[in-house]
């Protein structure tokens, strides 16, 4: 069995930090979002990946390198844009061959990994299982309709009235049968070539598509928000450790992890956080769900609910939250400047200021 990794896409919801990294690799408690998808697949006992990358290939393929580290053998399928999932496997036909394989969306996350589904459809083999699970808003997703004994008898692509509150999490399960379906189908209206239409051609084709709906915590981290929040989720499972140096000034409270190499110097950290390699935390407090990549400086500042990425530096600027910073950005407190007002007003205009 084989797996079929999407590392594509302009990501354009984590706009501006995709303008220069692939969405796939922001980290989530310091580790890209696309190793948690790697090492699930290697865990499932799935070793040969086929990865399509897109615009941010060169980036991809440096941090995956063969895969090895993830005792993975990854080959890279180009994809000239984005044309959509079932697009993807209609231009890694050759690649998949004759074999059943995962197709895993990199910018996903599952908690608990996808073992269990692994060895759900090895047993059983349908020709295409999905994963399922409720969502408030189905209208930004997949979403399934099911019959009153479970089977599914319709899919929809982002529908404005959704059938279901049952939404596509981003992990399918194929038999060979889906190379036929991918080339039965015609693209969308938004000019794609949707997984959703080949999963229908195969029910309208009598085919065995099932599914699972999965009571774990899943989540498309596709934008600042649930990047925060699956960046919050996996900080609540880390455990305490402390390999830098935590001066005797400093406290650090609960499930705080300070790497080797970091400094925290007369602060009080909070956890969940974790803070990177060559980081140093200085007369400063890192509250809880908080990740500081390495090589970053915090000095005399308040942070908390964030994801701070590598090289960065926050100085003196107060209270943080809830907040994505990138790499080698510096957040430093403006200049102060004199209280006034400037206008070009055209003629009978009126204006009001509080002042």
């Amino acid at each position: 069995m084989k797996a079929l990794v999407l590392a594509g896409g302009a990501g354009t919801r984590l706009r501006p930090i995709t303008h220069t990294s692939a969405k796939q690799l922001v980290p989530v408690a310091n580790k890209a979002v696309l190793f948690y998808g790697l090492e699930s697949l290697a865990e499932a006992g799935i070793t040969d990946v086929g990865m399509i990358v897109g615009d941010t290939a060169a980036e991809i393929e440096e941090a995956v390198g063969d895969g090895s580290e993830f005792g993975l053998k990854v080959t890279y399928i180009p994809q000239d844009k984005p044309l959509g999932l079932a697009h993807a496997v209609l231009i890694a036909r050759d690649y998949l061959g004759d074999d059943d394989f995962v197709m895993y969306l990199g910018d996903n996350f599952i908690v608990g990994g996808i073992t269990g589904l692994v060895e759900e459809f090895r047993r059983n083999r349908p020709d295409a299982q999905i994963l399922l699970t409720r969502v408030a808003d189905p209208r930004a997703f997949g979403v399934a309709e099911l019959d009153a004994s479970g089977q599914v008898i319709g899919l929809e692509e982002k529908p404005d009235r959704p059938k279901s509150d049952l939404a596509l999490v981003g992990v399918y399960l194929f038999t060979p049968v889906i190379h036929e379906a991918v080339r039965a189908i015609e693209p969308s209206w938004r000019g794609e070539l949707e997984i959703t239409h080949a999963i229908q051609h195969l029910i309208d084709t009598r085919a065995d598509v099932r599914s699972t709906v999965i009571q774990g915590y899943w989540k498309d981290t596709g934008n600042v928000g649930d990047m925060l929040e699956v960046n919050r989720t996996v900080l609540e499972g880390l455990p305490r450790r402390i390999d830098g140096d935590v001066d005797d000034a400093s406290e650090t409270i609960g499930r705080v992890v300070v790497e080797a190499g970091a400094r925290v110097v007369n602060s009080r950290i909070v956890g969940p956080v974790v803070i990177g390699s060559g980081t140093v935390v200085d007369n400063s407090y890192v509250g809880p769900f908080t990740s500081i990549a390495e090589n970053c400086r915090i000095t005399d500042s308040e942070l908390e609910f964030s994801i701070v990425l590598r090289d960065s530096s926050i100085l003196g600027v107060g209270r943080i939250e809830a907040s994505l910073i990138g790499r080698h950005v510096e957040v430093t407190p403006a200049p102060s400047v004199p209280s006034a007002h400037r206008f070009v007003l055209g003629d009978h205009s009126k204006v009001q200021i509080h002042s």
